[in-house]
């Protein structure tokens, strides 16, 4: 069987809608999605998803938003990184601080979390790693998907210089998922890199 792991974005869970979909659009094909909850501080969430993985050794490895940017750094996996969002820190800085409830219902029961200066120092050095020794083999591993009308994150420059265009793709959509993203954008992906049935 494969495997799947679905890393999902800030403010979210392995509950969320696009985990939902990933499971149902794959269960036919015999893939297993994996979505946890990744720890709120990023100090946590590295050295936990690199567990993850080298636990898991996951087939593909798919990711959005704060997601996609841990992912970027979990070298030697194929991975998908639907709006990286490479600039957390800046993000959080400008965006407020204080208690922001979780968009979806976390394992542990928790509803929400605190925005502080620890946590936004936290993405600051976690972020300082990002495109951090990527390799030829490395680079060929790695898929970027953007959304043309996302005007939350932009990664797009960073995404190209680091990786180039080869795998560098935009969709019609804004910077969360929907079902028709999902099924138009990311899920011919999925298949083409999983080598599934169409």
């Amino acid at each position: 069987m494969k495997t799947l792991l679905y890393l999902h974005g800030f403010a979210g869970s392995g509950a969320s809608g696009t985990a939902t979909s990933l499971r149902n659009a794959l269960y036919e094909h015999g893939v297993q999605v994996l979505a946890p909850d990744i720890p709120v501080m990023p100090a946590d969430a590295m050295p936990f998803l690199r567990q993850q993985v080298a636990a898991l050794k996951p087939d593909l490895i798919v990711a959005t938003s704060m997601g996609a940017m841990y992912a970027e750094q979990l070298r030697g996996y194929r991975r998908i990184l639907v709006n990286p969002s490479f600039c957390m820190a800046r993000l959080l800085t400008f965006g407020g601080m204080g208690r922001k409830p979780f968009r979806n219902t976390r394992q542990d029961g928790a509803k929400d979390f605190k925005v502080d200066k620890d946590m936004i120092a936290q993405f600051r050095d976690v972020e300082r790693h990002t495109f951090e020794g990527i390799t030829p083999d490395d680079s060929a591993l790695v898929y970027g998907l953007f959304g043309l009308h996302d005007k939350r994150v932009n990664c797009q420059p960073q995404f190209k210089k680091a990786y180039g265009t080869a795998h560098f793709a935009t969709f019609d959509g804004e910077h969360y998922l929907n079902d028709a993203v999902l099924k138009h954008a990311v899920m011919p992906l999925i298949k083409q890199l999983l080598d599934l049935n169409p």
